[in-house]
């Protein structure tokens, strides 16, 4: 059985492995979940999709350290709660296509895949460690994000260039800028000796911070927490139960469950752990 309940599994019977190896990288990530594992693009792995799809399996996984209690920024990719995995494998020669294919995953069985994150923060010799749902920043679409950014830009040069242009006119150059692959493709320009491609870099507000203990206060030091929206109930309730198959009643009773409130996008159900 693969899923990402699964995969915390693995983090919780290693947990102390988990809070004191130097990079999270170098963590033994268990490789018989996964079907893909990368570097340096997104994501770092893709666990292996279920053939009776139940639970689906399929996740999408990004691993991120860091030396302080802040999250580190998102490079290149704008975190989201799903992705289409047919924008991670188009081209000839899809890296994530091939490996995926070479571990007998199906992989356009399962289109939409969900994204989690693997957080691990580190401050005055304490440690939180966060697997959390997409979801939890993406509390705006990310069309909608890039359209407001750039209307920002826009307005800000209409502004100092004292420019005046119609409503319909602004709003058509936002839309023209409102995807993400707009800025990620290298662009080739006549003559020119270099090619340019604009890079999307995205920061969490302190609202989108975990580690954050004046927000979430529920988010002990030296724990593993397990973050998953509360919403929609029929959701959370499958993803309950996928967590009691992944892990044993001994397991399940040793962790500590409760709900955290994200100020833009609801609530989330956590379970915890002490290190």
């Amino acid at each position: 059985m693969y899923s990402i309940y699964h995969f915390f599994a693995h983090l919780y019977r290693n947990r102390n492995r988990l809070e004191w190896v130097p990079k999270l990288e170098d963590f033994p990530f268990d490789v018989e979940l996964l079907s893909y594992k990368g570097k340096g693009r997104f994501p770092d792995f893709a666990i292996r999709v279920n053939p009776d799809g139940n639970p689906s399996g399929g996740e999408l996984l990004e691993v991120k350290d860091s030396k302080s209690y802040s999250v580190p920024s998102f490079n290149s990719t704008i975190p989201t709660g799903s992705k289409l995995i047919a924008e991670l494998t188009s081209g000839k020669r899809s890296v994530i296509r091939e490996q995926m294919a070479a571990a007998g995953d199906d992989i356009y069985a399962l289109p939409e895949r969900e994204v989690y994150y693997l957080f691990r923060g580190k401050s005055k010799g304490k440690t939180k460690i966060c697997l959390v749902h997409g979801s939890f920043f993406e509390t705006i679409k990310v069309e909608q994000l890039i359209q407001k950014a750039f209307g920002q830009v826009l307005d800000e040069r209409l502004t100092e260039e004292d420019l005046d242009i119609s409503e319909e006119l602004r709003e058509l150059m936002v839309r023209v800028f409102s995807r993400q692959d707009s800025f990620s493709r290298v662009r080739d320009v006549e003559d020119a000796t270099v090619k340019l491609r604009f890079r999307v870099m995205t920061e969490a507000k302190k609202e989108g911070n975990l580690f954050n203990s004046k927000i979430y206060p529920e988010i002990r030091d030296n724990t593993l927490n397990f973050v998953i929206p509360n919403h929609p109930i029929d959701k959370i309730e499958k993803r309950k139960l996928y967590l009691q198959q992944a892990l044993s009643t001994s397991e399940l009773a040793q962790g500590e469950t409760f709900t955290i409130t994200h100020p833009f996008n609801g609530d989330f159900f956590v379970l915890s752990y002490s290190l």
